[in-house]
């Protein structure tokens, strides 16, 4: 039986071009998508550095094309990879922001805070998206939120899920299951079917975001949600469709007016985001106008792209898509015939030349519209915290039996991978085999375990490794290795040698690009700095409104033929110096305390209450 929590719980759909977050409303009985204090139900995943303050979110983003080194965004393309995987250096070319490599070969952030550089990871930007959902939540429900559900992609491997589970812990976050995202969709799409499924129904999840790319194939038969086979692309999303109109209007900037925009991050911000708005737009509309006044240099982008040029620029990624939703299915073993029901998720799904090919793929098929593709992520991922949660008593009785999406194994002689539990295998799992030694009197073993489809075990991603104490003995001495795969489809691994029984086990980390406890310790510790810093800002910024607030006040008073009338000279004179000194305040708030702006409130209240009062 699934641990259960206290307290309430919450579903986080951690994206890479946005979040979203939901929770279960027990009076209701249903999911409720909690909008941001901009009334959105999606808030960018974009965290941003100044010489004042940080920004999360839409604050992050409207400001991202005059301060674009600062304004970091993409971080889960990012998260539990190496710097030197050459994925992130084809990235490292379209960001505007700077990342280089750290300790162990980990990607690090440059940004400039406060006039210092700062060395900032994936985990911790992510966190900061984690926190600012977090505190989305507790302003709708009225009470502190700890737990919750968060989703990655259904091919994130165990570093990137363990790297995940850190970021929700630095924000403060018990993140009580890391669920896959279209697992999570079916969930919020198999529980507005249920009353509806009569026998088993085959249900195929289109999962295109704004970073990545995930299908699914489930069976759902009365409560239990069986995933079958799962197939994807962590580097495939939205942003790549941006990238390639960015790219195209680059180069055609270049030809018309011979000026070269690929190396200034400003005009490069400012035209992505034109692009962006016109790859939305031509999801309705045959074509669309993409114009920036004085893009580089004084000079006007004017242009426009149809959207059969559209589609011909990001033709090739297009059939990449429907290549893995073909190889899901051979995977599954199921014929798409009898794939019932077709849904779309994601933002990128809305685009109508992947739902052409969609429909074609599964001959004709009408593909079902009918949840929000941005909200039902964390849709699911609510319904699947408030299964965790104590006190919600709410109680859809659903079984969810996910996949693991990679095969896992060790490394042989000859390098060869020998696979322990195949991919699409159903999770939880254990799953044991034997292993010989091939050296006689061999004191130690090499266990080191990968994950990938690769012959060769090096090919694959190493996850871990360590060594067991063996008795001197003749080549052939058995060893059993061990692996187990949790809820959240994070490994551990025992290798016991069967003559004395001597047993060593691990719980797959991936130092090698993880964050230490000491680390994520200090990383929780600059999450409360940042905090600190974020309230004292926000207090500083009162202090001068209310300040600025009321010299407008007095200055209103004072023009006021009434009360101009019965001043003195010396009064007159007397108000035009203090409110210029408070201007002078206000001008050079860099160097001002709050606290003097403060005292400088009272102070004036204490001269001129009466006047205000009189105005």
């Amino acid at each position: 039986m699934a641990k259960q929590y206290e307290g309430c719980a919450v579903g986080i759909d951690l994206g890479t071009t946005y979040s979203c977050v939901a929770v279960w409303q027990e009076q209701h009985n249903r999911g409720e998508i909690i909008h941001n204090d901009q009334g959105n139900t999606i808030t960018p995943s974009c965290v941003a550095f100044t010489d004042n303050q940080r920004l999360i979110g839409d604050a992050a983003k409207n400001q991202a094309a005059s301060n674009p080194t600062n304004t970091v965004f993409d971080a889960k393309r990012l998260i539990g990879r190496r710097y030197s995987d050459p994925i992130i250096q084809n990235d490292l070319m379209l960001w505007p922001f700077k990342v280089i490599a750290g300790t162990n070969d980990k990607p690090m952030i440059l940004v400039s805070y406060k006039g210092q550089e700062k060395q900032i990871s994936a985990e911790e930007i992510s966190s900061m998206v984690l926190t600012k959902m977090r505190e989305i939540a507790e302003a709708y429900l009225e009470s502190p939120v700890k737990n919750a559900v968060v989703t990655v992609p259904a091919y994130f491997n165990d570093s990137q899920r363990q790297a995940t589970k850190d970021a929700g812990a630095i924000a403060g976050l018990n993140v009580m299951r890391i669920i896959n995202e279209p697992t999570a969709a079916a969930l919020a799409y198999g529980l507005e079917k249920r009353s509806n499924c009569v026998g088993e129904r085959n249900i195929f999840i289109f999962d295109l975001g704004g970073g990545t790319f995930d299908v699914s194939l489930l069976t759902i038969k009365g409560d239990v949600f069986e995933v079958k086979a799962t197939a994807g692309d962590t580097h495939l999303g939205g942003e790549d469709f941006d990238n390639r109109i960015v790219n195209y209007f680059a180069q055609e900037f270049k030809r018309k007016k011979k000026v070269d925009i690929s190396g200034n991050p400003r005009a490069l911000r400012r035209l992505r985001t034109v692009c962006e708005r016109a790859k939305r737009t031509l999801s309705y509309a045959v074509d669309t106008a993409v114009e920036v006044d004085a893009l580089f240099e004084g000079i006007d982008l004017c242009s426009s792209i149809t959207r059969a040029r559209f589609e011909e620029i990001n033709m090739d990624l297009f059939t990449k898509c429907m290549e893995t939703v073909d190889r899901c299915l051979i995977d599954s073993k199921m014929d798409k015939s009898n794939v019932h029901d077709v849904v779309l998720v994601g933002g990128s799904s809305r685009i109508p030349k992947v739902q052409q090919l969609l429909q074609d793929f599964f001959k004709g098929k009408d593909l079902c519209k009918s949840i929000n593709p941005d909200e039902a992520v964390a849709y699911g991922a609510a319904v699947q915290a408030a299964l965790l949660s104590k006190s919600n008593r709410f109680v859809p009785n659903i079984v969810l039996m996910d996949v693991t999406p990679l095969s896992l194994g060790v490394s042989v002689v000859g390098d060869l991978m020998s696979v322990v539990i195949p991919r699409n295998t159903t999770i939880p799992v254990k799953k044991t085999k034997t292993f010989v030694t091939t050296v006689d009197n061999q004191s130690t073993a090499l266990i080191e375990v990968y994950e990938g489809e690769r012959t060769r075990a090096s090919d694959n991603n190493l996850l871990g490794s360590f060594n067991l104490s063996l008795p001197p003995a003749p080549r052939g001495l058995l060893m059993e290795d061990c692996f187990a795969i949790d809820a959240d489809g994070i490994l551990t691994v025992s290798s016991k040698e069967k003559a004395t029984g001597n047993e060593k086990e691990i719980i797959i980390t991936n130092d090698k690009g993880r964050l230490s406890i000491q680390q994520i310790r200090s990383m929780i510790q600059e999450a409360e700095k940042y905090k600190d810093e974020d309230e004292k800002y926000q207090k500083k910024v009162t202090a001068m409104n209310a300040l600025d607030d009321y010299v407008y006040k007095i200055q209103n008073a004072v023009y006021n033929i009434n009360i101009r009338s019965k001043l003195r000279p010396e009064d007159k004179m007397k108000i035009s110096s203090v409110i210029a000194k408070a201007r002078n305040l206000l001008d050079n708030s860099q160097q001002i305390e709050t606290k003097v702006y403060e005292d400088y409130l009272k102070e004036l209240k204490s001269i001129f209450g009466p006047i205000v009062r009189i105005g």
